[in-house]
């Protein structure tokens, strides 16, 4: 026979039976949007309100929560890569995943197995022939020896299963990866929520003192006679229904800090809000897209669920080498002897060598029905890599109309707090005048700090839909020092 004939006959023995995995083809797309959205936003005056720019086939930002230029925001994040417990446990389990893969790897190799065995024994003479060319009834025997085993993985399963789990340390990494995308993100966010809070609390607290206000002026007029008992109860009702606003935003600012302390690691009673004002941040005006298609690449998510559909598909090889024949070669090697000292002497050796090949003939169903859970496997494993890509393409395209409208609400809000702020500078000069009375102050006061609160929350929604943008675009990488 030729090498050639041989090296082929080898392959052929050593062939991993089952499918091969093929990466499925990313999404044939050039946009995120059923329409083609502007290339940059709409502009607000103040702060927030610069246009942003929608930049394709540029790099995401590897560290994009630095771009909202607050050093107490980045220290924020950093406590939280450092503290928090999720990545900690996302981190040992791709630490057991790759121990596990490791281990798996060792079926590649023979394994052996020293033994010592030591036996007191007597012979029944007066019926059977000693044991011993002695002739001794009455001995000890001492015995050690090595085993050696090898199970030649004639058609790979144990490659398979090497396979399948280095596939599953794989999604363990890219979990890794959408823990840090998912903490850096829910920081940021919260971050700027409990800043526009504070705000929205404190215009809400100036809002219920101008009603209250208000309500002294009108019962002091409505004792003059100079407006009816109606306006009276209905003032009174406008400062109730104000005061029913300012519980709820508390309970919210105190969940916002409650969530950030659990975020970064720290217990609610430990924890000290950094309270960072939300007119200090900047706007990121510059956002890079990337290529529509590459999305699969960079979602930590997605391509966990590649490497869970890689996994699943490594099971089905598994399953089939099942049902071929399994070789196993065993070597044993030792001394026998009934004193110490002589052991290893010639005469007290012994060694065999054996192969044994086995072959399943019925297992009662067992093999098909594993075949095919394995096949129902991949197929799950498939449709949950498609439910996965379009659930991100679906964030990225949200996030976008989110941004465009955000920009517009933006807009709006502002010049309705300009407004505001005109009409109560002109009600203060009247005032002054003595053209208007001072109750016509204070609803005018009223008006600019409910603008203030709607251009407040158009600012934090806008700064929080930024935030969410890169997270669906998967721009949040493992920490530079983990790497």
């Amino acid at each position: 026979m030729s090498r050639a004939a041989v090296c082929c006959a080898a392959l052929g023995l050593c062939a991993c039976v089952g499918p091969n995995f093929h990466r499925p083809a990313p999404p044939r797309v050039d946009r995120f949007t059923a329409e083609a959205l502007p290339s940059e936003t709409a502009i607000a005056k103040g702060p927030g309100g610069a246009a942003q720019r929608f930049f394709m086939e540029q790099d995401v930002p590897r560290d994009w929560w630095t771009r909202f230029g607050s050093e107490e925001l980045d220290a924020l994040v950093v406590e939280a890569l450092r503290a928090n417990p999720s990545v900690h446990a996302a981190s040992a389990a791709l630490r057991q995943a790759e121990e596990n893969t490791a281990a798996q790897r060792g079926a590649y190799y023979p394994t052996a197995h020293a033994q010592f065995d030591a036996s007191r024994q007597r012979d029944a003479v007066g019926v059977l022939s000693p044991n011993l060319a002695s002739g001794t009834a009455l001995y000890t025997l001492y015995t050690p020896q090595v085993t050696v085993t090898y199970v030649h993985d004639v058609f790979g399963a144990d490659r398979r299963q090497v396979e399948s789990l280095a596939a599953l340390a794989e999604a363990d990494r890219f979990q890794l990866d959408a823990t840090y995308l998912t903490l850096t993100a829910n920081v940021v966010t919260a971050a700027i929520q409990e800043a526009g809070l504070r705000v929205q609390i404190a215009a809400t607290q100036r809002v219920i003192e101008l009603e209250r206000e208000s309500l002294s002026v009108l019962r002091r007029e409505l004792e003059l006679g100079a407006v009816a008992e109606g306006d009276v109860y209905a003032q009174d009702a406008a400062l109730a229904q104000s005061e029913s606003a300012l519980p709820p935003l508390r309970r919210q600012w105190h969940l916002t800090c409650d969530s950030l302390a659990a975020l970064t690691g720290q217990l609610p009673a430990n924890f000290k809000p950094v309270n960072f004002e939300l007119d200090q941040l900047v706007l990121p005006a510059d956002l890079p897209l990337g290529v529509p298609s590459q999305l699969v690449e960079r979602r930590p998510d997605v391509r966990a669920a590649e490497a869970q559909l890689h996994a699943a598909t490594a099971q089905v090889g598994v399953a089939i080498a099942n049902f071929l024949p399994q070789l196993t070669i065993t070597g044993n090697i030792g001394s026998s002897a009934t004193a110490m000292g002589d052991l290893f002497k010639a005469g007290t050796g012994f060694w065999s060598v054996g192969a044994n090949l086995t072959q399943a003939l019925f297992e009662g169903g067992t093999l098909i029905h594993r075949k095919r859970a394995a096949d129902a496997a991949v197929d799950q494993a498939g449709a949950q890599y498609r439910s996965v890509v379009l659930t991100a393409f679906q964030n990225v395209a949200d996030a976008l109309h989110a941004l465009d409208s955000d920009a517009d609400a933006l807009g709006a809000a502002t010049r309705a707090e300009s407004a505001a702020q005109k009409g109560l500078d002109v009600v203060r000069h009247q005032l002054g005048l003595g053209s208007v009375s001072y109750l016509a102050l204070v609803n005018s006061e009223q008006t600019y700090q409910q603008a203030v609160i709607s251009l407040t929350q158009a600012r934090a929604n806008r700064y929080a839909d930024t935030a969410a943008l890169f997270q669906a675009l998967g721009g949040s990488a493992a920490p530079r020092d983990t790497e």
